[in-house]
C-alpha cells in the first residue's frame, strides 16, 4: 500500500526522524489555519506541495482537468516566502490535473496539499532501504545524488551509489551506520546527525512493515543538521492487519477503481495496458503467462492471482474484474491444479461463465492434478473454450483469436 508523503511524515516523526514540518488540507477553507499553525511554530517561508502517489511532482505540469489544453501551472512544488503566493499556488494545484513523467499522460487530481516550511540547505543526498530479495536482507541505498531519479544515477553513474545490506538477525550496526556517513562524505556535525537519523529512519522502516522507504531528497541544512525533505513509503498489504492507523491511510482515490473492486474479493490485481486479459492461480505463474504472452506477439491487460482455492466464485469475480476492463478483447485462464484439482477448476470455470456474460474469446490451460478430466469437462461442455495443453499452446491460441477477432 502507498501513502502520500505527508503521511509518510507523520509516520517518521513518530520514531523521532527528523523531517520536514508541515500541514496537510484537502480544502482551501483550510489555508489560512495551515499557515497559522506554520507561523506559531516560527516558520515564514513556504512549500507547497501537491500530494499523489507518483514522482516528479516538481517539474509536472497541471493542467485544467475539464480542458487538458488549458496549462495552469508549470510544477507541482513550489517554494515562496510570501503567504499570498502561497495560497495562490495552493488555488492553482488543488482540484487540478497533474500530470508527471510517472503518471503518464492521464495525470492525477490533486485532492491534498502538504504547506510545508521551506528549509534553506546545502546539500542533497539520496537515501533509501527495501528489500533485496536475491539475499532475503534489506538493503539501504545511499548515492550523493540527491534530488535526481535513483533509476537515472543507476544507469549513468552507478558507482556513486552506496549500498549497505542487513543482517536481519542483528540490525543495522553502527559500523554500517558510519560507513554510510563516510560513502556520502559527510563530517563533523552532519556526520553525528546522519548517524542518529539512519538509525530512527531503519527503526520506523522496520516495526511498520514497510516495503520500501525512500528520502529523495535528504538535506543537509545550512546548519549541519540532516532531514527528510521529502518521504515516499510503501508498505506491505500482508503486514497492515499489524497495523490499523496505517491501514486507515489508504487513499481509494489514488487507486485504480479496478484494483479496488478486486481487493473486496481477495483477489490480487493490477491493471495493465493490453488486452489480454489474465487469471491465474500464483504470482510466479502470472509473470510467466504474461511473458510468454508478450513473445507470442501479445500484450496482457492485467495482472490477475486467484489465488491457490480457484473455485466458481474466485473465477465469477475475476471474470466480472477482468471485463470491467473495455480493453479486453481476449481471456486466458492458466491454472496449476496443486492445491485444488483441475476437474474442480474446470466445474468453476464453467459455472462462472453461464452466470457471468463473456463476450470475448476466452483460452483455458489447466496443469496439475486430474488434468485430462478437467479437459474433458471443458470440451464437452457446450461452451465457447478454446483449450490448451501447454502454455506455449495457450498463448499462441489466445493471440490467434485475438487476431481473428481483429480482423472481424
Amino acid at each position: 500500500m502507498k501513502i502520500h508523503e505527508y503521511q509518510a511524515k507523520e509516520l517518521l516523526k513518530k520514531f523521532g526522524v527528523p523531517i520536514q514540518d508541515g500541514v496537510a488540507i484537502k480544502d482551501l477553507s483550510g489555508f489560512d489555519s495551515a499557515i497559522t499553525e506554520l507561523q506559531s511554530r516560527g516558520i515564514n517561508q513556504f512549500v507547497v506541495k501537491s500530494q499523489i502517489h507518483a514522482g516528479g511532482r516538481g517539474k509536472g505540469k497541471l493542467y485544467n482537468p475539464e480542458n487538458r489544453n488549458e496549462l495552469i501551472q508549470e510544477g507541482g512544488v513550489k517554494f515562496t516566502i510570501s503567504v499570498d503566493k502561497a495560497k495562490e499556488y495552493a488555488h492553482k494545484m488543488l482540484g487540478n490535473l497533474l500530470v508527471t513523467h510517472q503518471t503518464g499522460s492521464e495525470g492525477k487530481i490533486v485532492k491534498t496539499l502538504f504547506i510545508a516550511e521551506g528549509l534553506d540547505y546545502k546539500k542533497e543526498l539520496y537515501l533509501g532501504i527495501l528489500l533485496d530479495r536475491s539475499v532475503s536482507k534489506n538493503v539501504i541505498m545511499a548515492s550523493t545524488e540527491g534530488g535526481v531519479e535513483i533509476e537515472k544515477v543507476a544507469e549513468e553513474t552507478p558507482e556513486k551509489i552506496l549500498k549497505v545490506w542487513i543482517d536481519p538477525s542483528i540490525g543495522l550496526q553502527s559500523y554500517q551506520a558510519r560507513e554510510l556517513a563516510f560513502g556520502l562524505g559527510l563530517e563533523g556535525r552532519a556526520f553525528k546527525s546522519f548517524l542518529g537519523f539512519i538509525q530512527k529512519l531503519y527503526k520506523a522502516y522496520e516495526e511498520t512493515d514497510a516495503s520500501l522507504l525512500e528520502i529523495n531528497p535528504l538535506i543537509i541544512t545550512n546548519d549541519d543538521r540532516i532531514v527528510a525533505l521529502d518521504a515516499k513509503m510503501n508498505l506491505d498489504d500482508n503486514a497492515l492487519y499489524r497495523h490499523p492507523e496505517i491501514a486507515a491511510c489508504r487513499d481509494l482515490d489514488e487507486e485504480e477503481p479496478l484494483e479496488i473492486e478486486a481487493s473486496k474479493y481477495n483477489l490480487n490485481y493490477i491493471k495493465l495496458d493490453g488486452n489480454v486479459g489474465c487469471m491465474v492461480n500464483g504470482a510466479g505463474l502470472a509473470m510467466a503467462t504474461m511473458d510468454i504472452i508478450k513473445l507470442a506477439g501479445g500484450e496482457p491487460a492485467n495482472f490477475l492471482d486467484v489465488g491457490g482455492g480457484a473455485n466458481k466464485e474466485t473465477v465469477a469475480n475475476g471474470f466480472k474484474i477482468i471485463l470491467a476492463d473495455p480493453n479486453v478483447k481476449a481471456i486466458l485462464i492458466n491454472i496449476f491444479g496443486g492445491i485444488v484439482r483441475c476437474d474442480r477448476v474446470a466445474q468453476g470455470v464453467i459455472d462462472a461463465v453461464k452466470e457471468v456474460h463473456v463476450s470475448v474469446p476466452v483460452v483455458v490451460r489447466l496443469e496439475g492434478t486430474n488434468a485430462e478430466l478437467a479437459k474433458e469437462m471443458l470440451e464437452n461442455s457446450g461452451l465457447n473454450f478454446e483449450v490448451a495443453i501447454s502454455l506455449q499452446e495457450a498463448a499462441h491460441k489466445v493471440t490467434t483469436v485475438l487476431h481473428a477477432e481483429t480482423i472481424a
